[in-house]
């Protein structure tokens, strides 16, 4: 039940009492979920950092997404897990393939900080370095954030990923 409500919310009905169903025009019940234990969802108090510094350059905001959202999250477990903040973690590792397998719509791209306390100094650490404000001011319509904890040090690793 809790599934159907999930899936009919995403789509912007929303289930009431004796079983109707009702539309709610212009409202937005989109609410992306992550599933990876360890990794908590930082994408709605990203949002309006990011929509702020790509509206001070002229840019369209930015929406969340529950795919770039559980890219992200997978992205900041395996870093917490290794402890190392990497973007290829281990052999094989193929940042299209993750891409691909969370369903994340190419082309798109990842940032990556570690150590930070809370969201608003890891976007501000991703704004401070030149090759991450560019991911951030790239050709993109959804972003998701996650931060995880590394197990033995609880060390922050957080993870952006934006998608067309």
């Amino acid at each position: 039940m809790t599934r159907s409500i999930d899936l009919l919310a995403r789509r912007g009905f929303l289930l009431v009492s004796g079983g109707a169903l009702v539309t709610l025009a212009g409202c937005t019940l989109t609410r992306p979920t992550i599933s990876i234990a360890g990794a908590t969802d930082e994408t709605r108090a990203a949002l309006p950092l990011v929509n702020a510094l790509r509206q001070k350059h002229g840019l369209s905001s930015l929406s969340a997404s529950g795919p770039t959202g559980q890219a992200a999250a997978e992205q900041a477990v395996r870093m917490a897990k290794a402890g190392e903040m990497k973007h290829l973690i281990g052999f094989g590792d193929d940042f299209g393939d993750r891409m691909k397998r969370n369903g994340v719509p190419l082309p798109a791209a990842e940032n990556i900080a570690s150590g930070q306390s809370n969201v608003t100094d890891a976007v501000q650490a991703w704004i401070d370095s030149p090759k991450h404000l560019v991911n951030m001011l790239g050709n993109y319509r959804a972003v998701g954030v996650a931060v995880a904890r590394a197990p033995a040090t609880s060390r922050t690793y957080w993870a952006m990923v934006l998608s067309a």
